[in-house]
């Protein structure tokens, strides 16, 4: 998993991946069928495991708004470079492939977290999750390439608390103004 985190699905080879296994070529593919099935698994390890940052903010409870924010939060702790990985492998891990099947795994990933992330903002904004949800998906985007390009955490989580603001805000979650700017929001005319 570490190798395409780090470096993407085209930029390794079958025999480093046996290598960093400590199996064989031949191994590898008596195990995992192909170069594309280790690549799957990687990905379905990373959706069940620390990459399901939306998981782990819905364990916190919490208001939608609150959970949103939360979940950003961990993305800026999860995506700045770690042990020669940054980013996020289901949004960068097969970004541009020259391998259609890889291709089709990573918008395949993408699309099923859009779909978790749009399911739970309707919990509470039906009329807006689409919109809602996609916004918050090209935050995370954002947020996984700046870490590629070397933002740190303190960077990442200005970002995450000002989208997690802007959020609550398009939602018009209770506090969205006062969020905003630390001061009581305004009446809203009718």
């Amino acid at each position: 998993m570490k190798l395409f985190h780090g470096r993407g699905y085209d930029a390794v080879g079958v025999a480093e991946l046996g290598e960093a296994l400590g199996i064989n070529p031949p191994s590898l593919y008596a195990a995992f069928g192909s170069k594309i099935g280790l690549f799957r698994r990687a990905i379905e390890r990373y959706s069940v495991g620390p990459g399901n940052i939306l998981a782990r903010a819905r364990a916190g409870g919490g208001p939608v708004a609150e959970v949103v924010e939360r979940m950003l939060r961990f993305a800026a702790q999860l995506y700045p470079r770690h042990d020669s990985v940054a980013g996020c492998l289901i949004l960068d891990g097969a970004r541009n492939s020259a391998d259609p099947e890889a291709r089709a795994l990573g918008e395949a990933a993408r699309a099923a977290s859009l779909a978790a992330l749009r399911d739970f903002v309707a919990t509470e904004y039906p009329a807006q999750a689409r919109p809602l949800a996609e916004f918050i998906g090209i935050a995370l985007a954002g947020m996984s390439a700046a870490a590629r390009d070397g933002a740190g955490e303190a960077m990442l989580t200005r970002f995450a608390v000002a989208a997690g603001r802007a959020f609550r805000e398009e939602a018009g979650a209770p506090g969205a103004r006062k969020a905003r700017r630390g001061r009581p929001a305004k009446p809203r005319r009718s």
